[in-house]
């Protein structure tokens, strides 16, 4: 079975009707109540903790999962577990996100005396304004959704999509008062295409020391090959004394030489006959994403870079190695 243009149609309601609600929560968005929840979490000197039951309690699971990400460590609790032991980890300094729509939730508004017995700030994320938990919460934000996506509006969707961007919002507004640069976030997301973009340098994925084939100028042509073959980089630096690099031989420049040469002369052809000298280097320092870049941006793309630091060649980075760690 396949979708037709009605499929497609409902599919396009659904998002729009709760980027609507987004949108709407947005205009009514209470700068001062939002401002204080901000302040609360950037100023908390414990942890922070989100709680929710049902749909709220799998929002406020993304909410503790963004919050970690950007500069503000937290944990989800289940009210239920908490109730069993898991209030353990919630102390006097510090900060929970409880969700709610009805903000009557049975789980979170057993949970809210052991809360106030200790000293505990809350934040409440409700649908509902004039319900029990934004009335015992030290701040209230409302994320009210008029009506759920779909026919019947039974399904959390706009509610859990308008809780959802509160948490989100809250997030990177207080990742902002604390100052978390790219970096900062990158180093939480090491796995991530961002996070090696912004924290590998090219010294974390060259090849260096016994990896990196190298011989002196004056090395005889089918040396070079040997040397290319056994390496397997498809490139050899060229170095001279102190490691100081004077060119570069790849596989290309090999084939390249042979064929424009006679067959009687390959045996007197030395190193510095065929190598491309003052090649385009890298710093070990530099991030591998700028090897990468130095690679492609060019009319004539290259595969292998030759390493410098401090003026030596230390090694090899290839544009295959990049790519193949997601760069």
């Amino acid at each position: 079975m396949t979708g037709g243009p009605d499929t497609l149609s409902s599919a396009a309601e659904v998002l729009k009707h709760e980027a609507a609600a987004i949108a709407a929560a947005a205009d009514r968005l209470d700068s001062e109540a939002f401002a204080r929840a901000a302040q609360l979490l950037a100023d908390c000197k414990g942890n922070v903790a989100t709680v929710g039951a049902g749909t709220s309690g799998i929002v406020a699971q993304k909410v503790a999962a963004t919050l970690t990400s950007t500069g503000t460590p937290a944990v989800f609790v289940h009210p239920s577990d908490a109730l069993h032991g898991g209030l353990g980890v919630i102390a006097s300094q510090d900060v929970v996100i409880a969700i709610s729509n009805s903000g009557e939730t049975e789980e979170v508004s057993v949970l809210l005396p052991y809360l106030r017995s200790r000293d505990v700030q809350v934040i409440a994320i409700v649908g509902k304004l004039d319900s029990g938990l934004a009335r015992q919460a030290s701040v209230a934000l409302e994320a009210f959704a008029a009506r759920e996506a779909g026919a019947f509006d039974l399904v959390p969707t706009a509610s859990a999509a308008v809780a959802l961007a509160m948490g989100d919002a809250l997030a990177l507004t207080v990742m902002e008062m604390k100052g978390v640069t790219p970096e900062g976030f990158a180093a939480n997301h090491p796995s991530g295409r961002l996070g090696r973009r912004l924290t590998l340098r090219v010294r974390d994925v060259m090849h260096a020391g016994s990896e990196r084939p190298a011989v002196g100028a004056d090395v005889p042509l089918l040396d070079v090959l040997g040397e290319l073959t056994s390496g397997g980089l498809g490139a050899v630096t060229i170095l001279a004394k102190g490691d100081r690099l004077e060119g570069i031989v790849t596989d290309g420049d090999v084939r390249r030489t042979v064929q424009r040469c006679d067959a009687s002369g390959l045996a007197n052809l030395r190193a510095r006959d065929f190598m491309t000298p003052e090649p385009v280097v890298i710093d070990a320092d530099a991030m591998a994403w700028d090897a990468l870049r130095t690679m492609e941006d060019r009319p004539s793309q290259i595969a292998v870079l030759p390493v410098l630091e401090a003026g030596r060649c230390v090694g090899l980075v290839r544009l295959h190695d990049l790519v193949r760690i997601g760069l």
